[in-house]
């Protein structure tokens, strides 16, 4: 029975990547905590990563009915899983960034990150100390 890359190391790879993609859109997010009527963005994590499980398994990838459709590429968040984050307290010039609320989410999404690296360093050691026969 073959192993594939993907099947041994398992969901932590998908996960490093959607960590990787989330903690640019937090940062975008506390750039712009000044910027009126700036709107502060965030994803399901856990259905962006069903979703990039699904695409992984040999799901039909999403198809664009109309050139203007938004492209969901391999390096990109599918548009459909953005979400708008609700302010806990309204603010005059319409920005809905908390930079708290923004700095805890960045903070544990860094946590969250640094686990997916040590789970796939550990799948990768396990892997090579198979291949050398240790």
């Amino acid at each position: 029975m073959p192993i594939t890359l993907d099947g041994a190391l398992g969901i932590h790879e998908q996960a490093v990547k959607l960590r990787a993609q989330r903690a640019e859109l937090l940062a975008t997010n506390l750039a712009n905590a000044d910027t009126p009527n700036y709107r502060a963005r965030d994803i399901d994590f856990k259905a962006a990563l069903t979703s990039a499980q699904a695409a992984g398994q040999g799901s039909p990838p999403l198809a664009a009915t109309h050139a203007g459709h938004l492209q969901h590429g391999a390096g990109g968040i599918n548009p459909s899983l953005l979400l708008y984050r609700n302010p806990h307290q309204a603010s005059l010039d319409g920005n809905t960034v908390d930079t708290q609320v923004e700095q805890a989410e960045f903070a544990q999404n860094a946590l969250h990150y640094m686990a997916s690296l040590t789970f796939l360093s550990g799948k990768i050691s396990g892997l090579m100390s198979a291949i050398k026969g240790e």
